[in-house]
C-alpha cells in the first residue's frame, strides 16, 4: 500500500521542513526533481522536495507524452543520446513502470521511392537495436496499399509506402506524481505550493533555503547539506536568486522553447496507428490518447511568462496546416477539443535556434552546497537525477551507495500484472465494467485497490463524473486523499486530463469535482465557489489567448485575464 499525500500528510511534511536538517533539498517538482528525490532517498539520504505550484505543473505535464529514443537524433548522429534514451525506455516498459508506460506503434510515411526506404529503414533498424530497444516489437516495412490499410485516413498521394516502428507513451503528469509518491513511500518529505524565496548560507556555502508556504503565507527555513535545483525553464531565475549569473563560469543557461499540441476526437482521423511526419523544422506526431489524438508539436523560442505559456492562433494553424497536408479529410478549428502549450528547457542561450540546441543535460556546482541539473528530455529523467545526486553526494563527506533506481519500481508497478490478469474479478467486486477497471489499472497500477476501496465504502463514488464521464468520482476524491491535490485545478488539469479532453475544458465537471474534494480539503461553501471561479477564469484566459496571432499578444491577454501563479 502507498503512503497517502493528503492534507494531514502535508501538515506533517511542513513540520519536518522546519524541524529536520536534510542531506538533500530538491527545488522543483517536475519529473527531474521527483526523480532526484527518489534517487537520493533510495540511497539512504534524508530528502526534502519543495515545489512552488503543483507536481508537474510546468513542462512535465505539457509534453508530447512519449517515452522515446528520439528517432530524429539519429539523423543528427547523436547515437549516445538515443542509446541512453532507448535503454531508459526499455526499463520503464518492462520493469519500472509497466502500468504507466506502454508501447504504441507509429507510421513513418515515405514520399520517395527506393532511396528513402533504404535511408529511413537503416535508421529505424538502428533504433530497433540500440539500448533497450528490444523491449518493443521491431519495425515493419509496408507497401503503399498495406500502409493505407493501417492508416486509411491518409491521402493516397501522401505516401509511396511506409515504415512502422514502436515507441512508448505515458501520461506525463501522472507519472511525475507517481515518482514523487514513490519517493514519499521511501521517506522523502514532499510539499507543493512551497516556493523558494531565498537561500540560507553557512559562511560561503549554501545551507538550505527560505521557503514560503503559499497556502498560509508563512516563511519556513529549511536546512540542508546540499540543495539540488531542478526547476527546468526557471533554472536561470534560481541561479540569480543564489547570486550566480547564468552563463558565468560554473553555471548553465537555459533557453525555453514553446511546444504546442492539439487534442482532437479519435474518430476524426481514421488511423490504426500513430503517425510521425517530417516538417521543415522538426517532426509532427499524431499520437493516440484514449478516445482522442494528440497532434503536435511546434518548436519556437519563448522568453515571456513561463507559468502559463500561451498557444496562439498561429501555432494552431501551423499544426493544422501540416497534418492536413496528409489527411483525406482535413481537420478544422471546430474539431479541436483541447490545446496545451509547454516549455522545453534547452541548454543554450537567447538568440539560439532552439531546434538546434542539445537535448542533453548538464549538472554543475556553481558554488559550495548548490547543484544544478538542467536540460535533457523527459525519457532520460532517471539518468539526469542519478547524475545530479552523484555530484551532490561528493560534497557530503561520507560514503553514499550508488544509485539503485534502475531496480526500484515506481509505485503501482508491483503486482500490476497479477491484478491485470484478475481484472474480471476486480470488476465484479467493484460493480464496474471490465473496460473501466482496465482504464483504472492503466492510471493507478496496483494502487487501483485503494481507489476501489473508496467505491466499496461509498458505492456512489463508482459513478462517472458528470461532464467528465471518462473518470469516476472516486478518482477525484483519491486525488485529494492520496495524490497531493490541493486545488480544483490540480485535479482537472493534472490528476485527470479533463482540461484538454473535454470541449468545455471541464467547466461542467468543476462544481461536482469541487464538491467531492471539499470535505477532504476542509473547504466551506465560499472556498468551493472561489475554486470554481478561479478555474473558470483560467479556462477563459486560455481561450482568449488562443485567438491572438502572436506570442506577445497572447501572453498579454493570458496575464490580463488570469494573473500568473507562483513559480519555483
Amino acid at each position: 500500500m502507498s503512503v497517502p499525500m493528503g492534507p494531514r500528510a502535508r501538515e506533517a511534511a511542513l513540520r519536518r521542513l522546519t524541524e529536520d536538517e536534510f542531506d538533500v533539498l530538491v527545488v522543483g517538482g517536475g519529473v527531474v526533481g521527483a526523480g532526484v528525490a527518489l534517487d537520493a532517498v533510495s540511497r539512504g539520504l534524508s530528502v526534502a522536495l519543495v515545489e512552488a505550484r503543483d507536481l508537474a505543473a510546468g513542462t512535465s505535464s505539457r509534453s508530447s507524452k512519449l517515452i522515446h529514443g528520439g528517432l530524429r537524433y539519429l539523423e543528427q548522429l547523436d547515437f549516445r543520446l538515443v542509446r541512453e534514451a532507448l535503454r531508459e525506455r526499455g526499463l520503464l516498459v518492462t520493469r519500472l513502470a509497466p502500468h504507466l508506460v506502454r508501447p504504441v506503434p507509429f507510421l513513418f510515411p515515405l514520399r520517395h521511392r527506393v532511396w528513402e526506404r533504404g535511408y529511413v529503414g537503416a535508421g529505424v533498424l538502428l533504433y530497433d537495436t540500440l539500448g533497450g530497444a528490444r523491449a518493443l516489437p521491431r519495425h515493419r516495412q509496408l507497401s503503399h496499399s498495406r500502409a493505407l490499410r493501417e492508416a486509411p485516413g491518409l491521402r493516397s498521394d501522401a505516401l509511396v509506402g511506409a515504415i512502422q516502428y514502436y515507441d512508448a507513451q505515458v501520461d506525463d503528469a501522472r507519472f511525475t506524481m507517481m515518482v514523487a509518491r514513490t519517493a514519499v513511500r521511501y521517506g522523502a518529505c514532499v510539499t507543493t505550493r512551497t516556493k523558494v524565496t531565498g537561500f540560507l548560507r553557512d559562511g560561503g556555502r549554501v545551507a538550505g533555503a527560505v521557503v514560503r508556504d503559499l497556502e498560509k503565507g508563512e516563511d519556513l527555513h529549511v536546512r540542508a547539506r546540499v540543495v539540488i535545483n531542478a526547476t527546468g525553464v526557471w533554472t536561470d531565475e534560481i541561479q540569480r536568486l543564489a547570486g550566480t549569473s547564468p552563463g558565468a563560469k560554473g553555471s548553465v543557461t537555459v533557453q525555453a522553447s514553446k511546444g504546442v499540441h492539439l487534442v482532437v476526437p479519435r474518430e476524426r482521423i481514421p488511423l490504426g496507428t500513430g503517425l510521425i511526419l517530417r516538417t521543415e523544422k522538426s517532426v509532427l506526431f499524431v499520437i493516440p490518447w484514449g478516445p482522442h489524438w494528440i497532434v503536435g508539436t511546434t518548436d519556437t523560442p519563448w522568453d515571456l511568462d513561463k507559468v502559463e505559456p500561451a498557444p496562439t492562433r498561429a501555432d494552431i494553424d501551423y499544426i493544422l496546416d501540416h497534418v492536413n497536408a496528409v489527411l483525406r479529410t482535413p481537420l478544422t478549428h471546430d474539431d479541436i477539443e483541447g490545446v496545451y502549450a509547454g516549455l522545453r528547457p534547452l541548454l543554450g542561450g537567447p538568440g539560439s535556434e532552439t531546434v538546434k540546441l542539445s537535448r542533453e543535460h548538464a549538472v554543475v556546482r556553481p558554488e559550495p552546497g548548490l547543484v544544478i541539473v538542467a536540460g535533457g528530455k523527459y525519457t532520460t529523467y532517471r539518468v539526469m537525477a542519478k547524475d545530479a545526486v552523484d555530484v551532490a553526494v561528493a560534497g557530503l563527506g561520507r560514503k553514499v551507495p550508488a544509485s539503485v533506481t534502475h531496480r526500484v519500481p515506481i509505485l503501482g508497478a508491483a503486482g500490476f500484472e497479477a491484478l491485470r490478469n484478475n481484472r474480471h474479478r476486480l470488476a465484479e467486486r467493484a460493480g464496474l465494467p471490465v473496460a473501466r477497471v482496465e482504464h483504472l489499472l492503466g492510471r493507478y497500477g496496483s494502487c487501483v485497490e485503494e481507489v476501489l476501496a473508496l467505491i466499496e465504502a461509498d458505492p456512489a463514488l463508482g459513478e462517472p463524473i458528470p461532464g467528465a464521464e471518462g473518470y469516476l468520482k472516486a478518482e477525484a476524491v483519491y486525488a485529494a486523499t492520496h495524490e497531493g491535490a490541493l486545488h480544483l485545478e490540480d485535479v482537472l488539469v493534472r490528476r485527470t486530463r479533463v482540461f484538454i479532453e473535454e470541449r468545455d475544458h471541464g467547466l461542467a465537471a468543476a462544481p461536482e469535482v469541487a464538491a467531492l474534494i471539499a470535505p477532504v480539503l476542509g473547504w466551506d461553501d465560499d472556498r468551493v465557489r472561489a475554486e470554481i471561479d478561479a478555474y473558470r477564469a483560467e479556462v477563459e484566459a486560455d481561450r482568449a489567448a488562443q485567438r491572438e496571432l502572436d506570442d506577445a499578444a497572447a501572453n498579454a491577454v493570458r496575464l490580463a485575464a488570469a494573473p500568473a501563479g507562483q513559480v519555483a
